[in-house]
């Protein structure tokens, strides 16, 4: 299945706000079948995120609280890409900053909408390995509260398996993953 370029005809754009990590519009559009309406998007720059795995084989994820959700989620290491940053800058920088480890050897695994209903965000997916703990790690954003989770392969399905909270992205990501560690 071919999924094109196929863009509507805008025929009105409201920006209704520009925040620091995102912009909030509503756009009226004609969709390529001629049906006319609102939307709302969230225009987001990118993220990007690394599924980092030890010479041991566990994966490195972060206990991550999340205000939207009253609550700490299992994520891997992920990050907004900034201006004048690529998706490889963005996560090298956040996997030092999120787990205090340093990634020898990537691996692009490629890219992917996040939401489509709501978001243009697109998260960039890189393969972390060769890790090595950093003796001083950078210091962590002051909005971030994470701690650090090592999990072999097993106990990271069983709890994506058992409802456990892992954000979407990260539960995409892993078994992505998963096909590269087979190869």
């Amino acid at each position: 299945m071919s999924v094109g370029n196929e863009p509507p005809e805008i025929l009105e754009q409201k920006l209704f706000y520009k925040g620091r990590k995102f912009d909030y519009e509503v756009i009226k559009l004609r969709l390529p079948n001629g049906v006319e309406g609102e939307w709302e998007c969230i225009r987001h720059p990118g993220g990007a995120l690394a599924v980092p795995v030890t010479s041991d084989g566990k994966f490195v994820l972060v206990k991550q609280y999340r205000f939207t959700v009253n609550g700490r989620l299992l994520e891997f290491p992920a990050g907004t890409v900034e201006a004048n940053e690529s998706p490889f800058e963005t996560i090298k920088r956040e996997i030092e900053e999120e787990t205090g480890y340093r990634a020898n050897a990537w691996q692009d695994m490629g890219k992917f909408i996040l939401a489509p209903g709501y978001s243009d965000e697109y998260i960039y997916a890189f393969l972390a390995q060769d890790l090595e703990k950093l003796e001083t790690p950078p210091q962590q954003d002051e909005d971030e509260d994470i701690e650090v989770v090592l999990m072999t392969e097993e106990e990271l399905e069983q709890a994506i398996l058992a409802g456990e909270p892992i954000d979407g992205k990260s539960i995409a990501c892993f078994y992505m993953a998963r096909a590269y560690l087979k190869r």
